[in-house]
């Protein structure tokens, strides 16, 4: 195996991100960066950051949710940020990527965690949530889902032959295309700060092609992970932005089949896909109010 760790001088300014790296080892021996913020005895809130981000997308959002007393965790998936990189896309998995974070949350025992996800986050973190769901409390759901083999969106269809085939493939551009806020050059640099190599993108690269929409070998899992959401009763709160043109209306389908939905002050959040960039406020919002409604 083949790994790539990104240098740490590729992380010497990060606009609005002061915080201080954390790195678990997993029993492959691959090293996973996290953030861990705010008070150790507070209610753990984990947000998971999706494709093509990492960790820094969350910067806002940080300590609006670490003011209100909660202990907030942000990794980096593995290949994204400042995470080892395994080099080769061949090398990336759904399951596997699941099965990394299932470790870390198991390495750090996590217990009474509201987790707060968008986009590949919620992919893999609902997947977490499904296969240990004692140790989540509550969930906050932003332009993301569980797709069970369904016709993928044209929207989606045209981002994913983008990932397989376009010769460039610029991070930080494609964030900023996904967002309605101007992004600053240097937040646009930050965003590319982890893959200086064409390699280093490997992770980035792959992962559109594995969202289980039809035909997929990953839609029994999903299944199995839809059967536990169709009997979870705990708090479970959607915030899908208003101008995401892949997910828009992907609310509808968790209200229908998620009891713990009802009741709850779901909301619609005003911007693009990553809505942690334009509207960080209300999502940090919606977690803490799926945190406390977990108590």
């Amino acid at each position: 195996m083949q790994v790539y760790r990104t240098p740490d001088e590729r992380f010497g300014y990060l606009p609005e991100f002061p915080f201080v790296p954390r790195y678990h080892t997993l029993g492959s021996g691959l090293r996973l960066h996290y953030v861990d913020e705010g008070p150790r005895d507070g209610r753990p809130v984990l947000l998971l950051h999706g494709e093509p981000t990492w960790c820094y997308l969350w910067r806002h959002m940080i300590p609006l949710l670490t003011a209100e007393g909660f202990r907030v965790l942000a990794p980096d998936l593995i290949g994204f940020g400042r995470s080892d990189k395994v080099l080769g896309q061949s090398s990336y998995s759904y399951a596997g990527q699941v099965a990394w974070i299932r470790e870390w949350v198991e390495a750090l025992d996590l217990e009474d965690v509201t987790l707060g996800c968008q986009d590949w986050g919620s992919l893999i973190g609902l997947r977490v949530v499904a296969e240990m769901p004692d140790r989540f409390a509550a969930v906050a759901l932003s332009n993301g889902g569980l797709p069970d083999g369904q016709d993928a969106p044209r929207a989606f269809a045209i981002w994913r032959a983008f990932a397989k085939y376009s010769p460039i493939f610029p991070i930080g551009g494609i964030v900023k295309r996904g967002t309605r806020r101007p992004l600053t050059e240097a937040e646009v640099a930050a965003y590319d700060a982890p893959f200086p190599t064409k390699a280093s993108k490997a992770a980035a690269r792959a992962y559109p092609p594995l969202v289980p929409f039809k035909g997929n070998p990953a839609v029994p899992d999903q299944l199995r992970a839809w059967e536990v959401f169709r009997q979870w009763h705990k708090p479970f709160l959607c915030c899908f932005s208003d101008g995401d043109p892949i997910t828009r209306g992907g609310d509808a389908v968790w209200l229908e089949r998620v009891p713990g939905t009802k009741g709850m002050p779901h909301s619609t959040l005003h911007g693009g896909h990553f809505i942690q960039e334009d509207d960080p406020q209300g999502f940090a919002a919606a977690v803490a109010a799926a945190a406390r409604a977990g108590r």
